[in-house]
């Protein structure tokens, strides 16, 4: 019976050694984990700039389809940023105030480059003479930027410009 407990003891104490040594998993940092705040990732404010750049880029070239996809593109990835923002800020009101301020900052900036990517395409619609697709984005920069805003104004006086509304806005 002695000798069953001085095995049981010995492979205890001789066990967790084996063991040691054999996973190499460590820590670095916690920024390691931070994966979607670098550059260039797909779920960011900058890839959407990126994406509107590229509109830029092909714009310059004269290669209004692949333009009008890049600025889609961007348009869609800042809607998506958006909501996100957004159901993060519901989600923590009058739990934690720290979050609700840092996604209704995030929003901002999201709202404000959506607003940008509306303009690069509607401005391409009405290039392209097709007025009719940008009236819907224009509306929506007002929507989304309030018509007092720089971009809201801009919107605004483009609507003039086209003939949809008539009405100078004064404010």
């Amino acid at each position: 019976m002695k000798f069953l407990k001085l095995i049981s003891i010995l492979f205890i104490f001789f066990g967790n050694f084996y063991y040691k040594d054999t996973v190499h998993a460590e820590i670095k940092s916690q920024e390691d984990y931070k994966v979607l705040s670098s550059d260039g990732k797909k779920l960011s404010i900058s890839n959407v700039e990126y994406f509107i750049k590229e509109g830029d880029q092909y714009i310059k070239s004269g290669d209004f389809d692949k333009a009008k996809d890049s600025y889609l593109d961007a348009r869609k990835l800042a809607k998506q940023l958006a909501s996100f923002y957004s159901d993060l800020n519901s989600s923590f009101i009058g739990i934690d105030a720290r979050i609700p301020n840092e996604m209704r900052i995030k929003g901002k900036q999201t709202l404000q480059i959506l607003a940008e990517s509306n303009d690069r395409l509607a401005s391409l619609y009405i290039k392209t003479e097709q007025p009719e697709v940008a009236v819907p984005l224009l509306v929506e920069t007002i929507r989304i930027m309030s018509p007092n805003s720089r971009e809201g104004k801009e919107a605004y006086e483009r609507l003039i410009q086209l003939g949809f509304v008539e009405t100078k806005y004064k404010g």
